[in-house]
C-alpha cells in the first residue's frame, strides 16, 4: 500500500489522497476520499490516516468483490424507478476512472445520478482534468470505490422510507418553499445542510415521527434549489461566508459571516445556520415580512 502524500480537491467539501494498493496479482489505483461528508469522513492526523488507509485496503481487496457485487443486487434490486441511476452505476462498477463525457451513459445531468448514488452511501472519487485517451483531452472522470456502502466509518447520510417520503410531503402540503406554491415534483429537504454533519449527527427517521419534527426537520425543494442549497452550504463551509437568496443580505440572526464561536461541525453547528436564508426558508420569507410590516 503506497498512498501518495499529495492531496487532492477537485469539487466543493470533498478531498482525496492518491493511492497504489498492491495485491498477490492485481493493482488498485485511484483517489481515496478523506473529507467526505455524505458518509461522514474526515481525517484529522497521520495516526487516523493510516488506520483508515488500512480498512480501505482490505475493503479494495479484490477476492471481496464477488461478495460486494452480490451485496449491491440485492440492493438495487429493492429500488424502484431507479433505471437511470444504476446504468451509472453499471457503468462505473466496472472499476477505475470512468469519463464522463465519453464513458457514462449519455444524460444531460449526469451529475444528479452521481450525486444520487453518494446519497444512496456509495464512494465515489471526482477528477475533474484527468486527460482521457478516447477524448484525447482532459474531462471529468469518476471512480467507484467497491466497498462497504456508507463508507468504512457508516453512512453520515439520513434515509427514509417511501411511505415517510410521502408524508413528509404531506404534512408539508406539497409546498415548495422557494416558490412558495404547490409543487408536485418537490423532495423533502434536510433543513441542516449535511456538508455540517458530523459521525453522530445522523438520526433515525421512523415512519411514526410527528407531524412536529417532520416541520422541524425538513422543508420541500425542486431539485434544482436543492442543488443550488447544497452549494451554498458548501460554500458557507469553505469561506464562512453564509448564503443568500436573491442577493438579499439579510439574516434574522446573525450576520452575513458564520459565527466563529460555534462548532463547524456536528449538531451543535446547526445553531450557526439558524437566520440563513437557505436553511428554513420558509422562517426567513416570514422574517422579512415582519420587518416590512413594521416599516
Amino acid at each position: 500500500m503506497t498512498p501518495a502524500d499529495e492531496k487532492f480537491m477537485p469539487i466543493a467539501s470533498e478531498e482525496y489522497i492518491q493511492a497504489q494498493f498492491l495485491y498477490d496479482n492485481y493493482i488498485w489505483e485511484g483517489w481515496i476520499p478523506v473529507e467526505y461528508r455524505r458518509t461522514g469522513v474526515s481525517i484529522n492526523n497521520d495516526e487516523e490516516l493510516c488506520e483508515y488507509l488500512n480498512a480501505i485496503y482490505e475493503q479494495l481487496n479484490p477476492v471481496n468483490l464477488p461478495v460486494w457485487q452480490k451485496e449491491q443486487d440485492s440492493f438495487w434490486a429493492g429500488k424502484e424507478r431507479a433505471d437511470v441511476t444504476k446504468s451509472f452505476f453499471d457503468c462505473l462498477a466496472k472499476g477505475g476512472w470512468q469519463c464522463v463525457n465519453c464513458a457514462l451513459p449519455t444524460n444531460p445531468n449526469w451529475a444528479r445520478r452521481v450525486q444520487d448514488l453518494k446519497e444512496f452511501g456509495y464512494t465515489l472519487a471526482t477528477d475533474t482534468k484527468r486527460y482521457c485517451q478516447r477524448c484525447k483531452s482532459k474531462k471529468t472522470h469518476i471512480i467507484l470505490l467497491p466497498i462497504e456502502r456508507g463508507g468504512i466509518e457508516g453512512n453520515g447520510y439520513e434515509t427514509w422510507s417511501p411511505a415517510l417520503r410521502k408524508r413528509i410531503v404531506r404534512v408539508l402540503k406539497g409546498i415548495d418553499v422557494y416558490e412558495d406554491r404547490l409543487n408536485q415534483h418537490s423532495l423533502p429537504d434536510h433543513k441542516f445542510s449535511e456538508v455540517r454533519w458530523g459521525k453522530s449527527t445522523k438520526a433515525e427517521n421512523p415512519n411514526d415521527m410527528t407531524d412536529e419534527e417532520i416541520r422541524y426537520k425538513f422543508q420541500l425543494l425542486s431539485n434544482q434549489r436543492n442543488q443550488q442549497k447544497r452549494e451554498a452550504c458548501r460554500t458557507c463551509y469553505q469561506t464562512g461566508r453564509r448564503g443568500t437568496i436573491y442577493g438579499i443580505p439579510f439574516f434574522y440572526k446573525g450576520t452575513c459571516m458564520w459565527d466563529e464561536s460555534i462548532p463547524k461541525i456536528g449538531k451543535d453547528a446547526a445553531a450557526g445556520c439558524v437566520g440563513c436564508a437557505w436553511y428554513d426558508i420558509e422562517e426567513w420569507r416570514r422574517q422579512i415580512i415582519r420587518k416590512l410590516e413594521g416599516l
